[in-house]
């Protein structure tokens, strides 16, 4: 099932990998499964951040709780490659649940999707998912 990102998210997220290079920036992706309306970027609290990413597990738990209560749906999240793969590393695999929420990846001025999965086409753990981008 593809997934909607508006012109103003896709802009946001690529200012922000681009502000945060040549480190990994990172964050939550909210909305619903065929349809992302809000990214809310978060610390990458990760050891070598610019290899790899970690959110913030206060902001993640504080979303979770929200969510919980009836508020915004996380959906998902997203972290750049400043290297310029835009596709889930093996430590991505690693690191995923395979909860079947979306992961976008930005790398340069592209931006990709993929659904975390038991069984993914991707290192066993992520298959791609089409992103849709209104006309502007």
């Amino acid at each position: 099932m593809p997934v909607l990102l508006s012109s103003a998210l896709h802009h946001q997220l690529l200012a922000e990998a681009a502000a945060a290079f040549p480190y990994e920036c990172c964050g939550l992706l909210f909305g619903s499964p065929d349809r992302i309306d809000a990214a809310q970027p978060c610390a990458n609290v990760a050891d070598d951040p610019a290899r790899t990413f970690e959110i913030d597990p206060a902001a993640l738990i504080a979303a979770e709780r929200v969510a919980r209560s009836g508020g915004k749906r996380l959906m998902g999240y997203y972290h750049s490659h400043p290297n310029g793969r835009a596709e889930p590393s093996p430590r991505d695999a690693i690191d995923a649940a395979r909860d079947d929420r979306l992961w976008l990846i930005v790398a340069g001025d592209r931006i990709t999707a993929w659904r975390a999965s038991a069984h993914g086409a991707l290192h066993g753990a992520f298959d791609p998912v089409e992103i849709l981008l209104p006309a502007s």
